[in-house]
């Protein structure tokens, strides 16, 4: 079964759609509000950019306006705030909109530590 490489997450599906499926491939929360226009920026840049990569990571959309609680867990104190899964764990994570050359490497790193195994070891520092 081909999984989609962009779609929407609930608080519901969370434990499901992010964290089980961070075990195939990693995956990015991108969490975010529709009043944030930052957010409307960014998150078409990744859903782009998931579409090209074909897989290789997948990227779960949630709105923290209707998902207070997963924003909460993630002790997010901004939007958007992106952070990257693999195996079961947080492994980085970025807030605001960022260059092209930034979320690429980000994405390449995340993969990299997900091809390697490294479930609980963090990426460089990404900037705040």
């Amino acid at each position: 079964m081909s999984l989609p490489h962009s779609y929407d997450v609930e608080e519901a599906d969370f434990d499901e759609r992010v964290v089980g499926r961070s075990h195939q491939a990693p995956v990015l929360l991108d969490i975010g509000a529709e009043w944030c226009a930052p957010c409307r920026v960014l998150t078409p840049r990744l859903e782009k950019l998931a579409a090209e990569y074909g897989g290789d990571f997948l990227l779960a959309k949630v709105d923290a306006d209707e998902n207070m609680r997963i924003a909460g867990r993630h002790g997010v104190r901004g939007f958007p705030t992106v952070v990257a899964y693999s195996r079961g764990v947080e492994i980085a994570r970025f807030n605001s909109n960022q260059p092209d050359g930034f979320l690429r490497n980000f994405i390449d790193e995340a993969i990299v530590r997900h091809a390697g195994g490294a479930e609980t070891a963090s990426l460089a520092p990404q900037a705040a």
